[in-house]
């Protein structure tokens, strides 16, 4: 399976980010975040924009706090599948008992 690159828009990486976007105009310069142009738009890769946003500690605070980790704790996702209770990765599993 090829891999996916996900880029975003500097308004969607501020608002993502919890950041002004002229922070993140700043990290474009500077040559912190990969980036093509489309359309002469930025279009920033995700990938690089987490990296860029955990090196830096105010950054961090600032994606936990204002950006998209606001919500975490709130995200509920009700199939154990992808989701397990932890009460249940506890449990021993039972084998089903073979009979002859």
């Amino acid at each position: 399976m090829e891999k996916q690159i996900i880029r975003v828009s500097v308004s969607e990486a501020s608002r993502l980010f919890g950041v002004d976007q002229r922070t993140i105009r700043r990290a474009i310069k500077d040559g912190q975040i990969n980036y093509v142009v489309v359309r002469g738009r930025y279009k920033i890769t995700f990938a690089s924009l987490l990296e860029w946003s955990q090196n830096r500690t105010n950054t961090k605070n600032k994606l936990a706090n204002s950006g998209i980790g606001q919500y975490v704790d709130k995200w509920k996702i009700k199939n154990r599948l992808f989701s397990p209770n932890p009460k249940l990765l506890e449990q021993p599993t039972t084998e089903p008992t073979k009979t002859q």
